[in-house]
């Protein structure tokens, strides 16, 4: 009997699975929030993380808008935005972001940035700024900031929460034993004190993990009890996509029934709400997460 090679077999179980699938970007909705991003020469997570639900969200008229350039100081193995020295962050940027939603009548918005490590206050003024005007140009529209790691900078930190966002989130991304692999400019204990600071401000604090790059359940358990010891409200678990074949493998495509259980779990310890799912991301349904 002739054996498989094991190349062939490991391609053959990292085939996507069937609850994998999403829906095509389609609707006068998904045009409109496109149109607008173009004209006002905006960035988005959607489109620079080629996340697998901008077609529902947009579809639905909502969108990540992602501040201070499209191009990261860091270079995560996980993640598809690009990498390298980014240019002159524009100034004008902050007021562009509050029209484009104030037009797109945002009920709730989320803002994200790429890290901008080579500036002193880590972009801090930006994301002040565009906070700031969001809410001078849509006063009734709640704000979930998705903020970088200010590396300790905690001047910084202060100065991006301050301007009145309902809730502010820090993605943890995985689990610490992976750190060096997935994140290997940053630190897992230091993320952590970056969300305890923050609840300590007084914000509605959030973080969000990717599961199927090779930890254990025990590992997933014990960052939920990490995140909770730190004062973390939401949790958010979804399913690690290889964005090119330059990034990390998929070690393993989570059973639905896992995230479930995950979710179960994660409210047993003491999260306020824990979104988890294949394709869930961390602006995924944000709006139910205040």
């Amino acid at each position: 009997m002739i054996e498989l090679p094991v190349v062939e077999a490991k391609q053959e179980r990292r085939r996507k699975p069937n609850w994998l699938r999403v829906k095509l970007p389609v609707g006068e909705k998904y045009k409109r929030v496109r149109s607008l991003v173009d004209e006002y020469n905006l960035h988005t997570i959607c489109q620079s993380g080629n996340c697998p639900n901008m077609g529902e969200c947009w579809g639905a008229g909502t969108a990540t808008f992602m501040i201070l350039g499209n191009t990261c100081t860091r270079s995560c193995s996980f993640c598809a935005v690009k990498t390298g020295r980014p240019p002159e962050y524009d100034e004008d940027e902050p007021r562009r972001v509050a029209e484009a939603i104030r037009l797109m009548e945002v009920k709730h918005a989320v803002i994200t940035s790429v890290n901008r490590d080579e500036l002193k206050d880590r972009g801090a003024e930006i994301w002040y700024q565009t906070v700031k005007q969001v809410k001078e140009q849509s006063p009734t529209t709640t704000i979930e900031t998705l903020i970088p790691d200010t590396r300790a900078n905690w001047e910084a930190l202060e100065r991006m929460i301050s301007p009145g966002q309902e809730v502010v989130s820090h993605n943890m991304e995985t689990v610490e034993s992976l750190y060096r692999k997935v994140r290997p400019q940053a630190k897992y204990h230091r993320s952590l004190e970056q969300i305890q600071r923050t609840k300590a401000y007084g914000k509605r604090t959030k973080s969000g993990i990717m599961v199927g790059l090779g930890e254990t359940q025990d590992e997933v358990f014990k960052i939920m009890d990490d995140l909770v010891e730190h004062g973390c409200d939401v949790l958010t678990i979804g399913q690690y996509l290889q964005p090119t074949k330059n990034h990390l493998d998929v070690a393993e495509y989570v059973h639905p029934d896992t995230f479930a259980l995950y979710k179960e779990v994660g409210m047993n310890k003491g999260f306020d709400f824990v979104e988890s799912g294949p394709l869930v991301r961390s602006s995924y349904h944000a709006e139910r997460h205040l």
